[in-house]
């Protein structure tokens, strides 16, 4: 079997992906990543092939992105779905894609859910193809509504009936990590095809979850009091505005009895917030399976990697939202479930930091919610298990 795996330059979109397609390479199937070139190192360093195909030029898609801290939360939402990835990522990568496709011809495409050139393709070509989530389900319906205008206009670009994209998007099947009572998908009512649900959805676990032991980045503070791990994914130190969102924790945590482990991300310096606070540490990065054993509680910005390491591991969250609408769904639903606190403000949010985490640390039924969540996760089937029914997707038309 030949399975494309197509990603978005995000390595929250591609985090997911990778124990898929490392899985069905271990199980002896062929596995390609179509991925921006920019994107290279990523899929390198996961041990897979990369079949590139074009950035958006900085030129055009960074006036976009500049943008965005100074729209409202719905305004950027909107922005980064129907402009970003629906029309400036799908129509560079569309060419190139397609090419991979009709040469290679992959018997399955796995689409990141917001790489669209791969559907495009898929579409054209008559090869079945599923979503790998990057979210809960309660996303899906609003992320369809704002793509309905984009993909209608992909679809005229490169030759498909009209709503093909969309339709074919909100209908796929769903590889997804996220336990059923997390995750908000139902059955679909009849109309709107915004308000259409997957076809079928597989779930699997890939989190490291519980019972491993950690490592920390050497020794500071006092090592008898807890670790709160504070990380805002690997984009936020990019946007100027936001980026205060590093220096403004660090302040808001540095009285509490905690030691705080704070990664800035690749595009963050953590030389810039010197001085630290006596009971903080600060990494541009540390691998989360690492710290997740260790930690006491999290606070992030409602990213679907670091939520769900949090999640399988147990451990309670203060969720800040920042800038898209899969962190504001995560979010509102992970505390639904009682297994976190969530800040509104952006990066103001961080004046009531303090007080949230001394709560998520003192807060039982908190802990007694991640640790609900951490067994159902547990019980999930193994993403080795997954393989099968990737084959069976692969015959599926």
């Amino acid at each position: 079997m030949r399975v494309l795996c197509a990603t978005t330059a995000g390595t929250g979109h591609f985090g997911p992906m990778i124990p898929l397609a490392q899985a069905c390479a271990a199980a002896g199937h062929e596995v390609r990543v179509a991925a921006p070139e920019s994107f290279a190192g990523h899929v390198e360093r996961a041990g897979l092939t990369h079949a590139p195909f074009d950035d958006v030029p900085p030129e055009v898609i960074g006036p976009v992105f500049g943008r965005l801290p100074s729209l409202s939360t719905e305004e950027a939402n909107r922005t980064v779905i129907s402009d970003v990835f629906g029309r400036l990522d799908a129509r560079a990568a569309f060419p190139r894609v397609n090419e991979l496709v009709e040469a290679w011809r992959p018997d399955v495409v796995l689409r990141d859910p917001c790489e669209f050139g791969s559907l495009a393709a898929a579409e054209r070509a008559g090869v079945p193809h599923a979503e790998v989530a990057i979210g809960i389900g309660n996303l899906q319906p609003w992320a369809t509504s704002a793509l309905v205008e984009p993909l209608g206009e992909l679809d005229e670009i490169v030759g498909l009936a009209p709503g093909t994209c969309t339709g074919a998007m909100a209908t796929a099947p769903v590889l997804t990590s996220v336990p059923a009572s997390l995750d908000g998908r139902g059955e679909a009512p009849p109309g709107d095809v915004a308000a259409q649900r997957p076809s079928a959805v597989f779930r699997y676990r890939y989190a490291q979850g519980r019972g491993r032991s950690g490592s920390l980045p050497g020794a500071w503070g006092a090592a008898d009091e807890p670790l709160v791990y504070v990380t805002f994914g690997s984009v936020t130190g990019g946007f100027d505005v936001l980026s205060v969102v590093f220096e403004r924790s660090l302040r808001s945590l540095a009285d509490l009895p905690v030691r705080v482990l704070l990664t800035t991300g690749h595009a963050g310096d953590p030389e810039s917030l010197r001085p630290w606070p006596d009971n903080a540490h600060v990494e541009q990065w540390w691998p989360q399976d690492d710290v997740m054993p260790l930690a006491s509680a999290m606070v992030g910005h409602g990213g679907f990697g670091t939520t769900m390491a949090a999640l399988a591991a147990g451990v309670p969250q203060v969720v800040v939202p920042l800038f898209a609408s899969d962190q504001e769904t995560n979010a509102t639903r992970v505390a639904q479930v009682g297994a976190s606190i969530r800040l509104d403000g952006r990066q103001d949010a961080t004046e009531g930091l303090a007080d949230a985490v001394s709560r998520v640390l003192t807060d039982a039924g908190m802990r007694t919610a991640a640790t609900a969540m951490a067994d159902e996760i547990a019980s999930l089937p193994e993403v080795s298990e997954i393989v099968e029914t990737i084959e069976g997707l692969a015959t599926s038309r």
